[in-house]
């Protein structure tokens, strides 16, 4: 299993905000849901396109690209044009950073 990477600290990502950020050459887009970190790839699954440029409405996050929703807790498709999940990662908050486990 993969070490955990530092990704960021707590205050880089406020609640309600979305972040990209970089682990172990994967690229990630992290949602803070009022003060809880998820992770996902950041790629859209419907046209590969970034997701930390889009919008999260509770833990909802919808692509900024076509319209396509994810869950953030789980990755699971919630909105067409998507319907494939997109990876979630581990997420570990330690003493006010925040780390997620790549592949």
């Amino acid at each position: 299993m993969a070490d955990w990477v530092r990704v960021a600290g707590e205050g880089d990502c406020p609640p309600g905000q979305l972040l990209g950020v970089t682990a172990g050459g994967a690229k990630v887009v992290l949602a803070n849901v009022d003060g809880h970190f998820y992770a996902l790839r950041d790629r859209c699954s419907h046209a590969d396109f970034p997701l930390h440029d889009g919008f999260l409405e509770g833990s909802e996050l919808e692509c900024l690209h076509h319209g396509a929703k994810f869950d953030v807790c789980t990755g699971a498709a919630r909105g067409l044009p998507a319907v494939r999940p997109v990876h979630s990662y581990p997420v570990d908050v330690r003493e006010g950073e925040v780390y997620i486990q790549p592949e």
